[in-house]
């Protein structure tokens, strides 16, 4: 079964925030709601049960690096995705259009993707082997994957791309919905088409117009957006979309963001957001608090017993202090990538379950205010007591 309904509605000074419902045939889906993603069958550090933990809700599949390895066959093989990696929740799965654009050059600079109206050649980031993806390939492996969600396959220009640039992809993608859309068989999946127009307004709202116009699919995506334009830009952008969406349908806005993105998107009408920042940040030693980004490595925490996040319930926060996750990371312990990781999803999910809180009590813009604010203002130097165990 799958269905979505909205809840509560709150006017802001850029669009309509919603509070609303997911359900799939794995589950029900709180919105607005932040994704981590399992590029390759695994949230980064993470097992199910942390990412249960950390409140997950639902997961993200890469088909890309899932179609290089191990293959779409060997996953439907064993059950599908939600078995194969032992994850009961619900999964939307991307394209691949994405990586196919951004992993198009090797390690000197040559090209490993050629374009074409039919569809993409490219080769693989790993082996170098050739794959050919078209919508129909796309969708196919998709659905050997079985995910709840699938991606319609699209063309994501950069973010600075020429206008006429922009406005071919738009058109190519608006022709591999349509083959998409046909080739999409699978009962217990739906179909999510994607919106693209780079920064461009009237581009915007030209697709969001054509394609929903077109079809009636279970949800859109805006994508084309975190690809390297700038913030303004990028927001600027998404106002000129969601006004055109049904607003029956779930929005997903592809690859952003920072938690203050994720605020601003939520404002504009946004419903799903997805990101490999969280993760990838903890790696890297970056952690997302309530009072601001911070990075554990620094000197500054060497003797600071105090918790990674007062105001954070994650095991990670109950539990160590920082002076012994930066130890951890400058020993390079393996300990530290699931217990950053951790924290870092789990402040995310907790930012978008204050955001579904606020929206129920009609409190979402001063919500956001408080916490734009606060993570203005960066974490406290130190902390003088001891408060772990």
């Amino acid at each position: 079964m799958f269905a979505f309904a909205t809840s509560h509605e709150e006017q802001t000074d850029v669009g309509t925030a919603r509070r609303g419902a997911l359900t799939t045939p794995h589950g029900v889906v709180q919105t607005p709601i932040f994704m981590p993603v399992g590029t390759a069958g695994s949230v980064k550090a993470l097992a199910p049960d942390d990412l249960r933990a950390a409140k997950t809700q639902i997961l993200l599949g890469n088909t890309y690096h899932l179609m290089l390895r191990p293959g779409p066959e060997q996953v439907a093989a064993r059950g599908g995705l939600h078995r194969f990696m032992r994850w009961d929740g619900p999964i939307l799965t991307d394209s691949g259009g994405f990586q196919v654009f951004s992993l198009s050059q090797g390690t000197r600079g040559e090209p490993l993707a050629k374009i074409d109206d039919d569809g993409v050649t490219f080769r693989s980031h790993l082996d170098g082997r050739r794959y050919r993806m078209t919508p129909e390939e796309s969708m196919r492996v998709q659905m050997l994957l079985g995910a709840d969600i699938i991606m319609a396959f699209d063309e994501c220009p950069p973010g600075q791309a020429e206008k006429h640039v922009v406005k071919r992809a738009m058109d190519r993608t608006t022709r591999w919905l349509r083959r998409c859309s046909t080739s999409m068989t699978k009962a217990d999946s739906r179909l999510f088409g994607i919106i693209q127009g780079g920064i461009h307004d009237d581009l915007r709202e030209e697709h969001a117009k054509t394609l929903t116009g077109e079809h009636d699919l279970f949800g859109w995506a805006i994508g084309g957006l975190s690809v390297g334009e700038g913030k303004a830009d990028m927001m600027r952008a998404l106002a000129s979309t969601t006004p055109h969406m049904p607003k029956s349908k779930p929005r997903y806005l592809m690859g952003v963001g920072t938690p203050e993105d994720l605020l601003e998107g939520i404002a504009r009408g946004v419903d799903m957001f997805d990101c490999v920042m969280p993760t990838r940040n903890a790696r890297n030693a970056t952690m997302f608090t309530s009072q601001g980004k911070l990075s554990i490595k620094s000197a500054r925490y060497a003797e600071d017993d105090g918790p990674l996040d007062p105001a954070c319930a994650c095991y990670t926060c109950t539990t160590f202090s920082r002076a012994y996750l930066r130890h951890l990371f400058n020993a390079g312990e393996l300990l530290f990538y699931r217990l950053a990781s951790l924290h870092n999803v789990a402040f995310y999910l907790s930012l978008m379950q204050g955001a579904r809180d606020a929206l129920e009590a009609g409190a979402f813009g001063a919500y956001r205010t408080a916490r734009l604010a606060a993570f203005a203002a960066g974490p406290p130097s130190t902390t003088s007591t001891a408060t772990t165990t």
